[in-house]
């Protein structure tokens, strides 16, 4: 049963508009989540759905016997009302409803054949069923609870922060249980744990809901339904976050399929068109006017399937900040952080928070400035530029020089160094063999020198060394490199069971899946990327827009009677002046940087801009950055042509 109805919809502001003849419809049960980048219109749509704003056309329809409410961005309360007035305000219809069932109830039990009034009964039993009101009094301590509003109860609801206040009005709201339930960011201000609480409440309740969320997990949790705000129209997918990542890349392949056949078609209809005389006879003249709307559809093709391509690069990026997250402990805040060696730049303008839980996988390629990273995260670097805020806790770290073995002690003194031959590990008591064990040692390991061990055996000792230490933090270096899969399944077990947080370097695909909720990905150039899809995930949405990409550089509308193009021979090798240019390119790239970095030191004196004129400096710097540019970029070309003519 449909609750709420919106036909035709269309909202327009002074210039802007954002809902083009859209329609929606809200059945009873569902939870519906709306996404799209911000400015999109999805709080617009969500307030004309709550009859808070007007459309400028179309209508909304909905019964008027249902209750629809929408937790407020900045709620607002009594003044003199404590945190316990506050909730207990919005929860007077319910409170009196059990007054008026337990009324009802004697008098029913008194006089059980009056009609009237057992149908008052069973409607008012039927509300408090609707709500599960029974135990209100219960429910009220628990949400105070689980939002962390029991200290505060007696305070003046007023006297408190922002996001304290928003956890009040969301505890009122979930305690009410609204027919249907609107809300605009719910897991802003909330921990993990209040996030799972609300997600259980919700669940349990069988809320009707229509909700704005950019915590995907949430999102996958709870929906049963995604609504996507795109190009001022709605796009509908059944099911979770995940549901709607995988329809939304079918949609692209079919896009993709589709203009691909479509170019097909048109190329052998521009052939009949240049070859055939019969073309310019007047019964033809249908078949030429559909050469011509090909062409039209092929010149659009490209544009809708680059659109699907910022979509997807959209969605790689779109997580940064999570905000249903920030209220996990910061372990580290990066801001703007910048960092070269002999003037390669591996990591530019960087920021990003790394909160308690978090498992970060760092992927790129070789020599792009992974490591440099963790380094810069353990302070054994310093910043060039930027900052690095770390909060109070402890990292435990592993690297690829296994530092902290010393070759001369045996395991059971790597283990064991002030004598004994028990560990704890995360918070169990174990004995050494035991443990050693699990990492696949048998016992006459124990008094084994470390220097006697192969590299796989060494990574398999660090890495059970790791697990014993108290830290918050996991900083890894390539864990993977040297151990077999056993040993790899190992250690992905004691990653997922880990309760801090774990940062890690790898090339291992199937590993990074396993244990990775976020991924840092060094594209070159010092450009890092956030995404929180899996690994593989990224790679094939990666693949598919180098796939639309090259369709989008192949399409060719031949002129009317022209020859068809003919394939051009590829190339053996490059031409002696592209072969010029790659030898002379960068020793000119090298003159060029150290001009830019002259002209930049001047501008950043005083007495040198003053005497040159700041003006002139502005204009010849800018025109230097802009050859360096061309040239920078035309030297990456012809490295990729000869990277493909060698292959």
């Amino acid at each position: 049963m449909a609750l709420i109805d919106l036909f035709d919809i269309k909202k327009q502001y002074d210039v802007k508009l954002l809902l083009d003849g859209v329609s929606f419809h809200l059945n009873e049960g569902e939870r519906v989540a709306i996404v799209g980048p911000n400015g999109c219109g999805k709080s617009t749509l969500m307030k004309i759905a709550l009859g808070e704003e007007e459309p400028t056309e179309g209508k909304r329809v909905i019964d008027r016997s249902i209750q629809v409410e929408m937790l407020a961005q900045q709620p607002k309360f009594d003044a003199s009302a404590t945190v316990r007035d506050a909730i207990l305000n919005e929860l007077t219809e319910l409170r009196e409803a059990q007054k008026e069932h337990a009324r009802l109830s004697a008098l029913v039990a008194d006089d059980f054949e009056n009609r009237e009034l057992l149908e008052a009964f069973e409607k008012i039993t039927a509300y408090l069923d609707h709500h599960n009101a029974w135990s209100l009094d219960d429910k009220i301590e628990r949400v105070l609870q689980e939002f962390k509003l029991k200290a505060y109860e007696d305070r003046l609801v007023v006297s408190l922060s922002g996001g304290e206040q928003r956890r009040v009005a969301l505890a009122s709201l979930i305690l009410k249980k609204p027919d249907v339930l609107l809300l605009d960011e719910p897991t802003n201000h909330l921990d993990v744990y209040m996030v799972e609480f609300l997600e259980e409440i919700l669940l349990k309740e069988k809320f009707t809901l229509l909700f704005i969320s950019h915590d995907r997990h949430f999102i996958d949790t709870i929906a049963t339904r995604v609504i996507e705000v795109d190009n001022q129209l709605l796009v509908s997918y059944k099911g979770g976050y995940q549901d709607y990542l995988r329809q939304k890349e079918e949609r692209m392949k079919s896009l993709a399929k589709s203009h691909e056949t479509l170019l097909k078609l048109l190329k052998r209809e521009e052939e009949w068109l240049s070859k055939s005389v019969r073309a310019r006879e007047k019964r033809n003249q249908g078949r030429k006017a559909r050469v011509f709307e090909l062409r039209e559809q092929a010149k659009k093709n490209p544009t809708l399937i680059r659109k699907m391509q910022v979509e997807l690069e959209r969605e790689k990026q779109s997580w940064k900040g999570e905000k249903g997250l920030s209220k996990r402990k910061m372990l580290f805040e990066v801001e703007h952080l910048h960092y070269s060696i002999a003037e390669k730049e591996l990591i530019k303008d960087f920021s990003t928070r790394i909160l308690q839980r978090d498992k970060v996988a760092i992927v790129g390629i070789n020599g792009a400035g992974k490591s440099t990273l963790l380094k810069l995260l353990l302070g054994r670097l310093k910043p060039q530029s930027g900052i690095i805020k770390k909060g109070d806790f402890s990292i435990g770290y592993f690297d690829q020089h296994r530092e902290m073995l010393n070759d001369e002690h045996t395991l059971i003194e790597t283990f064991c160094p002030n004598g004994g031959d028990h560990v704890n590990v995360q918070g169990k008591h174990m004995h050494v063999f035991a443990y050693l064990k699990s990492f696949l040692f048998p016992e006459e390991y124990l008094t084994k020198k470390v220097g006697q061990l192969s590299g796989g055996e060494k990574n398999r000792v660090a890495l059970a060394l790791l697990f014993t230490k108290e830290v918050e933090c996991l900083i890894l270096d390539e864990p993977t490199n040297d151990l077999d899969i056993q040993t790899i399944t190992i250690l992905e077990e004691k990653l997922i069971a880990f309760p801090g947080a774990v940062l890690f370097v790898s090339h291992d695909r199937y590993f990074i899946d396993k244990i990775a909720s976020k991924l840092f990905i060094f594209k070159g150039n010092g450009v890092i990327e956030e995404s929180y899809q899996s690994y593989t995930e990224y790679l094939e949405i990666e693949k598919e827009i180098k796939v639309l990409e090259k369709m989008s550089q192949d399409v060719s509308t031949p002129k009317p009677n022209s020859e068809p193009l003919k394939e051009k021979k590829k190339p053996k090798k490059l031409s002696y002046k592209d072969q010029r240019e790659l030898e002379t390119l960068p020793d000119e790239i090298d003159a060029l940087e150290a001009k830019i970095d002259v002209l930049n030191s001047c501008l950043g004196d005083p007495s040198c801009y003053q005497e040159k004129g700041l003006a002139a400096l502005s204009e010849e710097l800018a025109e230097v950055e802009k050859i360096y540019e061309t040239k920078s970029e035309r030297y990456l070309e012809l490295l990729e042509l000869q990277e493909e003519l060698e292959k």
